[in-house]
């Protein structure tokens, strides 16, 4: 049976996020970094770049102590 590719989309509550970069250090595809803006707390923010790549391991998720990111599957 041929599984199908799912998307993986990484939404992050950007208001959230106290920038610890926790969730940086450990996506093994380096998809996450830390925004040039700033939240309405004054925290540069974590951003995703090219979550197409992300392999849906949830390391982010697991690792971010504000619970501020989820992994949708499409």
């Amino acid at each position: 049976m041929n599984k199908a590719h799912k998307t993986i989309t990484i939404a992050i509550d950007d208001e959230r996020c106290k920038g610890c970069e926790y969730c940086c250090s450990v996506c093994p595809k380096q998809l996450i970094q830390l925004s040039d803006e700033y939240n309405s707390k004054g925290y540069h923010y974590a951003a995703v770049e090219n979550d197409e790549e992300c392999s849906g391991c949830r390391f982010c998720a697991i690792m971010c102590p504000e619970v501020a990111i989820e992994l949708i599957a499409d």
